[in-house]
């Protein structure tokens, strides 16, 4: 297979943008708020620049404590996040959200790193750094829906565990919609990028494999942490 990645020229990406401007101008001619939309369009722009300077020299520097500061970085803005549904209790929840995805989210990427991929050193920023993004954005996400339909279930004066139940099989309904899709409705990032690069399908998928694992187990254990250690801060948050 052709192992090299096909360059996209700036004058070539610029083609991309004709169907960006023809829904903008909907936006226009059906007289709604385009500022919104052109604002995301532009912050897209600059993050994603912004980050392709940023990671080329982390790439560059392979040194583990610029990583560490990135992963840590990279878990307080997942934490944080994944409480903006319950912004009254975010505080108070800040850390269990914190040490529920360092023990469900950061100990796996730990275990694909090292005991997976068995790279060398181990904390090569080309896999450290997606992985890790993977894996915090998803467990932000179930950590956000459970909490979500937590307080939910809890203000319809739901038992404690059965409220629970049902938030934590709530919050990983993305994940096992995904499992169940994987290969046949779509093929995933990460799966996609290695084909286009050159890689064989086959590997291709052995990797997307791990990676749907990776997050199935991460989400499910954070979440499960997260409403077993909050449960009792939780409850008095509920009764105040």
């Amino acid at each position: 297979m052709n192992d090299s990645v096909q360059i996209i020229s700036l004058t070539s990406l610029a083609i991309v943008f004709i169907p960006v401007f023809v829904v903008l101008l909907i936006y226009i001619k059906w007289a709604m708020d385009v500022k919104e939309a052109s604002y995301s369009i532009a912050r897209m722009l600059l993050q994603l620049t912004i980050i392709g300077y940023i990671l080329g020299f982390i790439f560059n520097a392979e040194n583990g404590w610029i990583l560490f500061g990135v992963l840590s970085v990279m878990l307080f803005a997942s934490s944080w996040i994944a409480l903006r549904t319950v912004k009254s209790a975010r505080v108070q929840l800040l850390g269990l959200s914190i040490l529920s995805i360092l023990i469900g989210s950061i100990s796996i990427l730990l275990l694909i790193l090292i005991g997976v991929l068995d790279l060398d050193p181990w904390y090569e920023p080309r896999y450290m750094i997606p992985l890790g993004g993977m894996i915090l954005a998803s467990a932000m996400n179930c950590i956000s829906l459970s909490i979500d339909r937590l307080f939910s279930e809890l203000k319809r004066n739901v038992p404690y565990s059965e409220a629970r139940n049902t938030a934590f099989q709530a919050a990983l309904i993305p994940i096992v919609n995904s499992l169940f899709a994987v290969g046949l409705v779509t093929l995933p990032g990460m799966m996609t990028g290695q084909i286009l690069s050159g890689v064989d399908p086959l590997i291709a998928a052995r990797y997307q494999i791990m990676v749907m694992c990776m997050i199935f187990g991460a989400t499910g254990i954070t979440t499960a942490c997260f409403l077993l250690l909050s449960e009792r801060k939780i409850k008095k948050i509920h009764s105040q």
